[in-house]
């Protein structure tokens, strides 16, 4: 199999985290939780949504590393993702991720016209990132109510298989940018930690069904919020939930080809538990629910169901 730039350098990045991992600084001053865990897209967040702290145990004047893998289902969908990620001296994050997409109810395509979808077909995603801490610190100043700002850039590149003709049909392009701000704060005397991001984005599904849309769909960007609460139980027990609004490019193009409300995209949503048994080991268990993700070929289900993963970070 013949893998993309990108898949290369996130196989080449894990080997490099694992064999730097035992160089790493030992007595992280990070405490449990506060750096986050990874996103989907591989940044340091939630599950859903980027926060503006940086990932790895790496505090000021140290280099860290962070690896993780992840896997959720719902009804009629499935997706797998693995990546890593670099944190440079507490200030600069580089990722790196690769996401697997289980679209096999696609097939129900071909229905509605020659579109050529093979069973069984899955979406492919590289997704590479950058993000810099720019203002703030989410741990030393919880007493100020000055928050933890970050700025980020996710490039992202889909690799559709068959499903390309019905990407072509639509108008989506298969690369796509998203530029965020993201502002963390943790009240510490209250266990708690918000986050609040703002994306500026026209990704379809993340990026899963392309970029923009032909016309009557919204092929520009938009600003789309995102929302993250965290309450740490304990030193290494986290719960909490997430909100991710969505920009729904492509419902105008279907409804105009006579397929109602068939390609509308829905928010997303989670609540989680986060559990860190060690500062290097973070496992997170979320229910998820993902609304309507191309309701023509589900009968309109809403895609609930859970996300499960496991980071290590040093």
């Amino acid at each position: 199999m013949t893998h993309s730039p990108p898949f290369t350098l996130l196989a080449s990045a894990a080997a490099l985290a694992l064999a730097t991992a035992s160089l790493a600084h030992a007595d992280t001053g990070k405490l449990l939780l506060t750096g986050g865990v990874s996103t989907i897209a591989g940044s340091a967040g939630g599950g859903l949504t980027p926060w503006a702290v940086i990932g790895s145990n790496a505090t000021e004047g140290e280099v860290g590393v962070s690896a993780y893998a992840t896997r959720a289902a719902t009804q009629d969908y499935g997706l797998n993702g693995y990546g890593v990620a670099v944190g440079l001296h507490d200030r600069v994050e580089l990722s790196l991720a690769r996401q697997d997409f289980d679209a096999s109810p696609a097939i129900a395509l071909n229905g509605i016209a020659p579109f050529g979808v093979t069973p069984g077909q899955h979406i492919q995603m590289d997704v590479v990132g950058i993000k810099v801490k720019v203002a703030g610190d989410a741990v030393l100043n919880t007493d100020s109510w000055m928050p933890q700002i970050a700025v980020g850039v996710e490039h992202k590149r889909v690799h559709p298989d068959s499903i390309g003709s019905v990407l072509d049909f639509l108008g989506t392009k298969t690369s796509g940018t998203d530029v965020y701000v993201s502002a963390t704060k943790l009240l510490l005397a209250q266990s708690l930690l918000v986050n609040g991001t703002l994306r500026y984005t026209n990704a379809n599904q993340n990026g899963l069904l392309g970029f923009g849309s032909a016309a009557p769909g919204k092929n520009s960007r938009s600003l789309q919020p995102e929302f993250s609460v965290a309450y740490l139980i304990s030193k290494n027990l986290a719960v909490g939930a997430e909100y991710r609004f969505k920009p729904n490019n492509l419902q105008a193009l279907g409804a105009a080809a006579g397929l109602g409300t068939a390609l509308r995209e829905d928010d997303w949503k989670d609540i989680f538990v986060a559990w860190a048994p060690s500062k290097n080991l973070s496992l997170t268990l979320a229910y998820v629910d993902m609304g309507r993700v191309v309701p023509g070929i589900t009968n309109n289900r809403r895609q609930t169901g859970y996300y499960l993963s496991a980071q290590v970070a040093f």
